[in-house]
């Protein structure tokens, strides 16, 4: 009998049906980040034993749309949009783990089940919603251009509610897209144990970043951001108290796995909500 085959399930006897296909996986696409300072203590409660909050700026936050394609090695998807393209708003903060500080994705929304399986794979935690981001055009009127007075708005629903919003205003050129979302990413990678007890069969904490980075010019400018009341998210305590900038760039990445840090299976102590 042959072994079954596949990076994720369905793992199959061809390992075609596998929902996600086998690093290293290709990224390409635009991003627009919107970084604010909210209240420390708000990110603070977001990072579990045994992170700690930035020393510097410890409130501060990235809201990030991203408008992706991506593809594994074999380019497959690029003749099939529909296993290509996809969009994500994600939220990023900074924290510490032994004296070094990275960048942590405490939300994320995606639209696309491959793009939230990837996601958990590495750490993300991905849930579906409804993106949209204003795109950019080079001819015609319908759109911004990316040049100054250059206006984009940016939306994240999910469940039929409205979770935040934005809009951007660009003002000149960058030499950066801002700090939050700058560093190696840290994430914990879970799975709660079949036992329904209120323990994980799988607890680690995990860092990645990805190589064969490109980049377009760099755009900076004005910025506005609201977010929202749900009864199943929890955006809203990260309310803003403070708009730092927007950003706006092409990006071109690859990834091809990460480390583990940390296996913290043997000294869980979660408590998770029963059904």
């Amino acid at each position: 009998m042959a072994e079954p085959r596949g990076f994720t399930f369905p793992r199959t006897p061809t390992g075609r049906s596998s929902l996600v296909p086998s690093p290293p996986w290709h990224y390409s696409g635009d991003m627009l980040t919107i970084e604010y300072r909210t209240d420390p203590a708000a990110v603070a409660e977001l990072l579990p034993a045994p992170l700690s909050p930035a020393e510097d700026d410890p409130g501060a936050v990235a809201v990030i749309w991203a408008d992706w394609q991506s593809c594994s090695d074999d380019l497959n998807e690029v003749l099939d949009p529909d296993r290509l393209q996809y969009k994500e708003c994600f939220v990023v903060v900074r924290c510490r783990y032994r004296g070094e500080h990275y960048s942590r994705c405490v939300y994320i929304w995606v639209d696309k089940d491959y793009a939230m399986l990837r996601g958990h794979v590495q750490g993300y935690p991905k849930k579906l919603g409804d993106i949209w981001v204003t795109r950019p055009v080079t001819v015609g009127r319908a759109g911004p251009r990316l040049e100054p007075g250059g206006r984009f708005g940016a939306t994240c629903s999910a469940y039929g509610r409205r979770l935040v919003e934005a809009e951007f205003t660009i003002t000149g050129p960058s030499d950066h897209t801002g700090f939050v979302n700058a560093l190696p990413m840290l994430h914990h990678r879970f799975l709660p144990a079949i036992e329904a007890d209120g323990t994980d069969s799988l607890n680690e904490l995990v860092t990645m970043r990805g190589y064969d980075a490109e980049v377009g010019p760099a755009f900076t400018g004005d910025v506005d951001l609201r977010v929202f009341d749900s009864p199943v998210e929890e955006l809203d305590r990260l309310a803003p108290r403070e708009m730092i900038a927007g950003y706006w760039r092409s990006v071109g990445v690859s990834w091809n796995g990460g480390t583990t840090l940390e296996d913290l299976s043997a000294e869980d102590g979660s408590t998770q909500d029963g059904p």
